[in-house]
């Protein structure tokens, strides 16, 4: 969203409600809310952390431009005094984040932001569906990556995703998660991305026939066409393309590979891996795509199915069995000290915190959630870090996708095989509570019981 006074209205109502109220109190102390997941979603293990380069973005951009303030106007729901706030609004707050594509867990705050409340309220509902989205998309991409076991795949999802916004975040955030490339020409130019495409059934229907079908779009593309060959039958379009080698190899063209898009992939591929290997096609891989999720491609490449990459895309772009993170925001600390939420099922850690992780023989084995002023405990690397300071991001942020990627790739490889797995099994990973956490229950709960009395 590019338009930052458009992008000032992506707010709940309340925010602005709560926000004018505020105002009208004279309520403009600093706040400090923490954006977490309070669980994780069914069969995950850990979280990747992804979405932080777009949060930092809005916030920088952050304002309420005419056209914005002339809506809020006709909504007769603010006084003048209160828009006149809006008209000068600009985030001037600290941001403390966990690093794109590093791991974390439930109850982890994966921002911190510390900011006058309102511009800490208003900027809830944005940094929510920001970091939450791309933070599913990006540890769905991560399991995927982790069930290729050294494949590639792209993400196919642009046109299953739930919108052209979605679908430009998932492609950024499936290749922090492990994703060699994407379908979706914007997200490529916009982030860097490779491009990987094929051909659809659409053209060899047109064409007439397979045959003057692969001849054509091989001449056309003779370095990388990649042929599909399921539009009538998979076998029988693999023999196709066989009978088409000498033509080919004639004329310098070597298909780059074949793509099978439907259909019993474990009886299909080492079919016509020993057709096109019978040709003298060897170098030719085979590309599988069609409702691929993690699932399926852990049994195909445990059962050496003779597949060389893959495609995903609705079950990529969506988070297919885990379609949403429960991501919350929620204020840990204001003006007045560390602020502490009790209801049952929803209740809050209070006050400033930082996450720990520490390390047995190169493997994470915990983390410690500790208050911000609290001594590190012995051997802890700190994972939140500053990202903005007074608004502006810091030089070092936001990294690189390569960057995120590789951190990525190095946080997968340093858990528990029984964490990293699809079904995780066994313990969950431990995030402990420090000592000075504790004590500060301990004394919120003392004294919550002394006004009770």
């Amino acid at each position: 969203m590019r338009d930052p006074g458009a992008a000032a209205l992506f707010t709940d109502l309340y925010e602005l409600t709560m926000a004018a109220a505020y105002h009208r109190n004279g309520w403009h102390g600093p706040a400090t809310f923490d954006l977490l997941a309070r669980e994780l979603p069914p069969r995950r293990g850990y979280l990747v952390a992804c979405g932080l380069d777009d949060a930092l973005t809005y916030l920088e951009d952050l304002r309420f431009d005419d056209d914005a303030l002339d809506y809020l106007r006709s909504l007769d729901l603010f006084d003048d005094d209160f828009l006149d706030l809006l008209g000068t609004l600009r985030f001037t707050g600290d941001v403390w984040a966990i690093p794109e594509g590093e791991v974390a867990f439930a109850g982890e705050p994966l921002l911190r932001v510390t900011a006058p409340i309102i511009e800490a309220q208003i900027a809830e509902t944005y940094l929510l569906n920001c970091v939450g989205y791309q933070t599913l998309i990006a540890t769905k991409a991560a399991r995927i990556a982790t069930a290729c076991a050294g494949r590639s795949f792209v993400d196919f999802s642009s046109r299953r995703d739930h919108g052209i916004d979605a679908a430009m975040r998932a492609a950024r955030a499936a290749r922090i998660g492990g994703a060699a490339g994407t379908s979706l020409v914007l997200a490529g130019r916009e982030h860097g991305l490779e491009l990987s495409g094929t051909m659809a059934h659409s053209f060899v229907m047109r064409v007439g026939d397979e045959p003057a079908a692969f001849l054509a779009f091989a001449r056309a593309f003779p370095d990388r066409a990649v042929l599909l060959i399921d539009t009538y039958d998979t076998e029988e379009g693999a023999r196709v393309v066989a009978a088409l080698a000498d033509q080919l190899r004639a004329e310098r063209i070597v298909p780059a590979a074949v793509r099978l898009d439907s259909g019993d992939l474990a009886r299909l591929a080492p079919a016509v891996r020993q057709i096109l290997d019978d040709a003298g096609l060897e170098g030719v891989k085979i590309f599988a795509s069609g409702d691929l999720d993690e699932y399926r491609i852990d049994k195909l490449v445990r059962d050496a199915v003779p597949i060389d990459a893959f495609g995903v895309g609705t079950q990529l772009g969506t988070g297919g069995d885990a379609p949403h993170l429960g991501v919350v925001y929620k204020l840990a600390e204001d003006e007045h000290g560390p602020k502490w939420k009790r209801s049952p099922g929803k209740e809050t850690v209070p006050g400033r915190k930082q996450v720990y992780r520490l390390t047995v023989d190169g493997r994470a084995d915990h983390d410690v959630l500790a208050l911000a002023d609290e001594a590190a405990p012995e051997g802890g690397r700190a994972l939140l870090d500053p990202v903005m300071v007074d608004g502006a991001s810091r030089d070092t942020h936001p990294s690189s996708l390569d960057a995120a990627r590789a951190r990525c790739g190095a946080a997968l490889r340093s858990l528990p095989a029984r964490i990293r797995a699809l079904d995780p099994s066994g313990d969950p990973y431990e995030v402990c509570r420090s000592p000075g956490i504790d004590a500060l229950l301990g004394s919120l709960a003392s004294a919550k019981a002394v006004t009770y009395r």
